[in-house]
């Protein structure tokens, strides 16, 4: 339970800096989005691994690093707590219409989010699983880098988010479309299977 409790708070925070900053127009919404995921990854991956993301958790469990019977737990604690947010957001801005949903070109958009989650997962096996890695401390920040460097690339063309329960908050914001949702849901968790499986091909079952 105490690893659920971690996904739900760190999932939380996460999108509640990504809607906050969004709606508030904050020029520096990247890196606030990619510090708050650095330091919630400081703060609870050593209890829950620090996924605060559905696809990460599959990659990670596709890698070995995460047993199959937390899997779902760790879903529905992070989708749950992008809800949670998103609803939070929306209460805090009543009264200030988030306007219409972002429009993004559907295969451009399906495009990056497959490279750009590729790119995130990627990172965190490497970072926070691997032999060769094991005991270091910058995993953290590599993977707050990593969304904050796909956040300014990328979020004119889908949004930026590789993170499903990201884009569940964010559509139910209202800052993106139900197509748009599904594209996050899909591209992300294919993109995350696919670093998954890349990995244990360079590495093997270390």
């Amino acid at each position: 339970m105490k690893k659920y409790l971690v996904e739900f708070i760190g999932t939380f925070f996460l999108v509640f800096t990504v809607g906050m900053a969004v709606r508030s127009g904050a020029a520096l919404a990247p890196l606030a989005i990619g510090a708050s995921l650095m330091v919630m990854i400081f703060a609870g991956g050593h209890i829950s691994g620090g996924h605060f993301n559905p696809a990460v958790t599959l990659a990670v469990f596709i890698r070995g690093k995460c047993e199959a019977k937390d899997v779902i737990p760790y879903w529905v604690a992070q989708f749950i707590a992008g809800l949670v947010a998103a609803v939070l957001v929306t209460f805090l801005f009543a009264g200030k219409p988030a306007g219409a949903p972002a429009l993004h070109g559907t295969v451009p958009s399906i495009i990056v989010e497959f490279l750009f989650t590729f790119a995130l997962a990627w990172v965190v096996l490497n970072t926070a699983t691997a032999k060769g890695t094991s005991g270091n401390s910058f995993y953290g920040l590599a993977i707050g880098m990593t969304v904050m460097t796909g956040a300014v690339a990328v979020d004119g063309v889908s949004g930026g988010v590789f993170n499903p329960a990201v884009g569940l908050g964010v559509f139910t914001m209202g800052l993106e479309s139900a197509k748009q949702c599904g594209i996050y849901l899909g591209s992300d968790l294919l993109g995350a299977a696919v670093a998954a499986l890349t990995y244990k091909f360079v590495n093997g079952n270390e």
